[in-house]
């Protein structure tokens, strides 16, 4: 692995783009090292908030184009707009090997498509999955797929068990791999005939990078006994932004609760680093960075309603797989 990495970085995807993206690199710079930033974007608008951080000339390049790829565009109508976006750049400069990741808060269905069209898939494998990290009591989760795909056989299902498996081992190396399949009950007879075909594959295939552990309900997601969690697209992202919500309910309630009586500010200020605990296990911005699994190259999402500490933490997942060497373990495992 070089010493230095070379991160791509979609600057003009999400909301309050360009701003949270070179908020969110000042802050990732601040914390790691030897990290170079391939920003591809419209120069007039990155330039100035750059010298406004003071973020140092030697750590960034800046490929100008003055086109972009909108969240209202259809994955299509990206394809098709040309090879000059910021999101086809970046992505194109991860092909052509000039950077090691790319991260982009834009259109989803967008940098699918256009990732597939620039990168290859890995041998064997024959659907991408989007996957992320999801806290559980004893620490955190890798839940796959998010969104990447609907529909799903037996095969993709235990192909998203084998990356899972391979992420979580490269993100937190001094723990194994414990797979789930999402499902509806807990019985072997439960859920529709491709979980329960998946569930005798995985049940009677040992594989050495995890240990099986059957079915896991919604309600168990958090509760930790198993860390990667198998689902198709729809499932998972329903389940996703189910629990982003009920999360963002809680501590909103929570603030409100606290704020309305002297008594409950009083309470505030005497548990505040519990408080700050509790708000920091809950925030979405502290697990930001999906990966899309399965591509040759790696590919990060990052969502695009988050802010500049979201997309700070998403450079930092790309950081991480990259020493890690995430795509070479998942072809061994594989294999």
């Amino acid at each position: 692995m070089k010493d230095l990495i070379n991160i791509a970085v979609d600057a003009m995807g999400g909301e309050n783009s360009p701003y949270k993206v070179i908020k969110g690199i000042k802050i990732h710079n601040n914390i790691s090292n030897n990290i170079f930033y391939n920003i591809f974007g419209n120069k007039k608008l990155i330039e100035p908030i750059i010298n406004k951080l003071n973020i140092s000339n030697s750590c960034y390049k800046i490929i100008h184009t003055d086109n972009a790829i909108k969240d209202t565009d259809s994955p299509l109508a990206a394809a098709k707009k040309g090879k000059d976006t910021s999101m086809w750049l970046s992505i194109e400069s991860l092909k052509n090997k000039e950077s090691d990741a790319i991260v982009s808060a834009g259109n989803t269905g967008a940098l699918f498509v256009i990732a597939k069209l620039n990168l290859k898939m890995i041998e064997q494998i024959d659907k991408p999955a989007l996957s992320a990290l999801w806290p559980n009591k004893n620490g955190m989760n890798v839940v796959l797929d998010l969104g990447a795909n609907v529909e799903c056989s037996e095969k993709n299902l235990v192909d998203f068990s084998l990356m899972g498996s391979a992420l979580h081992k490269s993100l937190f190396e001094n723990e194994d791999p414990k797979v789930a399949l999402l499902n509806i009950g807990s019985e072997e007879l439960k859920g529709n005939n491709t979980i329960k075909n998946t569930f005798q594959i995985l049940n009677e295939k040992k594989n050495s990078l995890f240990e099986f552990k059957g079915y896991i309900e919604g309600n168990q997601i958090m509760k930790g006994d198993v860390n990667v969690i198998v689902t198709d697209g729809f499932t998972g992202n329903v389940a996703l932004k189910t629990a982003e919500g009920t999360a963002n309910f809680i501590t909103s309630e929570l603030k409100l609760a606290l704020n309305s009586t002297l008594l409950g500010k009083l309470s505030s200020l005497l548990n505040l680093k519990n408080l700050k605990n509790f708000k920091n296990k809950l925030d979405p911005r502290l697990y930001n960075g999906a990966i899309l699994l399965g591509l040759d190259k790696p590919v990060i999402k990052s969502h695009g309603s988050t802010d500049e500490i979201g997309f700070a933490n998403s450079l930092k997942v790309c950081e991480k797989i990259i020493k890690s060497n995430l795509i070479d373990k998942i072809k061994k495992n594989i294999n």
